[in-house]
């Protein structure tokens, strides 16, 4: 089996398991492979202006904030700017902090017609660890993959 068939297989047995409405969940290293194999796969990623400027953004994604820092509203015009800027074919890899955001917006995305679409379980930061703190145990940034300073 291939390695992508390997990924997608996966991901789809996590949405089964998970009762996700959507095409399945992935694991930051398995997006960034999706990314590297699929010439239509897409990350998204709705984390707040804030985080992508404090914390990081990655390299070529597609930026399109969810809720707005500091009272976590909701941005009215998002479903617009994401039909706007990512074509409903695309394979659409959401992300966001710790992978709840991402959940919400991957289910909105496949109720409006996006077909492919997976959440990146973990997110850029990944879980607390035992002293409440971020970024050590997994997400994107804590397993080594590219990322830069906002």
């Amino acid at each position: 089996m291939s390695k992508l068939n390997q990924i997608l297989q996966t991901a789809h047995q996590r949405a089964e398991q998970l009762g996700l409405p959507y095409s399945g969940a992935v694991l930051p290293d398995e997006a960034y492979e999706l990314l590297q194999i699929l010439p239509k796969a897409v990350l998204l990623d709705v984390r707040s202006h804030a985080e992508w400027q404090f914390v990081g953004t990655v390299p070529d994604a597609v930026n399109i904030e969810w809720k707005s820092f500091p009272g976590m509203t909701l941005n009215p015009h998002f479903l617009a700017q994401l039909t706007h800027q990512i074509d409903p074919e695309a394979v659409l890899l959401v992300m966001c902090r710790s992978g709840a955001r991402s959940d919400q917006v991957a289910r909105l995305a496949a109720e409006n017609g996006y077909s492919e679409v997976y959440n990146v379980l973990e997110g850029f930061e990944g879980d607390l660890d035992a002293r409440g703190h971020r970024n050590s145990v997994g997400g994107w940034r804590q397993r080594g993959l590219p990322w830069v300073q906002g």
